[in-house]
């Protein structure tokens, strides 16, 4: 069975944004650590300047997607990011969203960005690198969804909040979550 992350996608989607080849990515501190999101655009041909935002999570967990607090609290590390890329003597044209909750405060993010940054998020680049991993077989991105479609969710943390946070996602509901034990 073919496994796809959402680091490639993301890195692949920043490389065909991208006229500098410099990017940015915010993601959790753990990816940070881990300069997954770094390598894959090295593997590009980018340059990446990758920013811890551990404020993030909880704010969106919280609800907090369009609260004028959350706004700050990503202006705040938008500007420290973008003074660190100057010091570096970068010139950055693109954002990658390097964390699944990032997506619910895209609207908030683009109004931070400077005029004509692109803002890349990686879990949709990961949506459609599926569909091409399926070869056709799946609806088009585009394509009408029925509210009736059923949906399987599995999730390997807690099921009360991937059911909350995936129906804000969904904009539905997501329905019984069944919990996985990966073993860990």
């Amino acid at each position: 069975m073919p496994v796809l992350g959402v680091i490639q996608p993301g890195a692949m989607a920043a490389r065909a944004a991208s006229q500098s080849e410099d990017v940015l990515v915010i993601a959790t501190d753990a990816t940070v650590q881990s300069h997954a999101y770094a390598a894959a655009c090295h593997g590009q041909g980018l340059r990446a300047l990758e920013k811890a935002c551990p404020l993030l999570v909880p704010l969106v967990e919280e609800g907090w997607t369009s609260h004028p607090v959350t706004g700050q609290v990503i202006r705040i590390y938008l500007d420290e990011m973008l003074a660190d890329a100057a010091a570096k003597s970068l010139h950055p044209d693109t954002l990658v969203l390097g964390c699944t909750h990032y997506p619910l405060l895209r609207p908030l993010i683009e109004a931070s960005v400077p005029p004509g940054m692109r803002v890349i998020d990686s879990a949709e680049s990961t949506a459609e690198a599926a569909v091409q991993l399926i070869d056709g077989r799946a609806a088009a991105p585009d394509a009408d969804t029925d509210s009736n479609t059923l949906i399987r969710c599995f999730a390997t943390d807690s099921v009360d909040k991937f059911q909350r946070l995936g129906s804000r996602f969904l904009g539905r509901p997501v329905g019984d979550v069944e919990l996985v034990d990966l073993g860990g």
